[in-house]
């Protein structure tokens, strides 16, 4: 995945070295909390997690929290839970200050588990990866619903997603004429279909022009002609918040104004932690994809 406000690039490295940790297909390493979910109820939970924390807000689990990442700044109501606490570089004896009975985390960062764990035998770390597919993502949902004793809000969240989901698919036919572009940042990173959000656009029948770019890179780096020469039909920029990018400066660019996509009006500017996170916003995104399509095909 991209950043939780971190750089782009840095993204891609992190994505690379973990191999499946933003999309590349195949089983997902979801969570261990099938193996150690806990059965009562957790009330001091620390999340270096930023999905996660949109997780535990959304089924009502945010008063359980005690503390967050620097990057965990969705919903609103976590302003006065978020600390210094880098999920990148997470320091135990930090996390260790908040006493917590379980500490949620994306990746094994600085092999955070054995710190925490050998430090405090009871304490639980669930580890929820970056999903691969959709199903992944209602799995982590209802596991932190077992988690934190709202099994009910949590299976009533995956069912609203699934309907509206379902909704924003059905609701435009797929186009395989039709082609996009998908922009990580503004040094023209990319992602292929085999990836997260690549799973998302597949029910839209759209061709991905990054597919095939670098055999065995799910996240390549384009060049400014290649993407022109390519003519998407829509463009998607994953990238307004961090690298600031909108439709008028993608317009501006040398050799573009001539792609289909800017010609046309259809130059998506997407916010950049909705689009970088697999929690319940992931249902923001897809809309704002079938949003995009409905107007191609009018």
């Amino acid at each position: 995945m991209k950043k939780y406000t971190f750089t782009k690039r840095a993204i891609v490295a992190v994505a690379a070295s973990l191999v499946a940790l933003a999309a590349c297909g195949g089983s997902t390493e979801s969570s261990e909390a099938s193996d150690t979910t806990v059965a009562s109820v957790t009330h001091r939970i620390v999340s270096l997690s930023p999905t996660a924390t949109e997780m535990l807000y959304a089924i009502g689990a945010g008063d359980q929290v005690v503390a967050v990442d620097s990057l965990s700044t969705y919903p609103a109501e976590v302003a006065p839970k978020i600390t210094k606490i880098s999920a990148y570089e997470p320091s135990a004896e930090a996390i260790l200050g908040y006493t917590p009975d379980v500490v949620l985390i994306s990746n094994d960062m600085n092999k955070i588990s054995e710190q925490l764990t050998a430090a405090n035998k009871s304490l639980q770390v669930w580890t929820g990866a970056a999903a691969t597919t959709i199903d992944d993502v209602y799995k982590q949902i209802n596991e932190l619903g077992t988690l934190t004793g709202h099994t009910k809000e949590a299976t009533a969240l995956v069912d609203s997603m699934t309907s509206r989901i379902s909704k924003a698919t059905s609701s435009v036919t797929p186009n395989t004429a039709l082609s996009y572009y998908y922009e990580l940042d503004n040094t023209y990173y990319s992602v292929t279909s085999n990836t997260f959000v690549g799973a998302l656009l597949k029910p839209f029948g759209m061709k991905n022009i990054a597919d095939g770019v670098e055999a065995g890179n799910d996240y390549p780096q384009l060049n400014a002609e290649a993407i022109a020469k390519a003519n998407p039909s829509v463009i998607f920029l994953a990238d307004t918040k961090c690298c600031a990018i909108t439709a008028a400066k993608v317009a501006a660019r040398a050799g573009w104004s001539g792609i289909d996509a800017v010609k046309n009006g259809n130059v998506v500017e997407l916010d950049d932690d909705v689009a970088s996170r697999w929690g319940p916003r992931v249902v923001d995104l897809v809309e704002s994809f079938a949003t995009a399509v409905a107007k191609l095909t009018k």
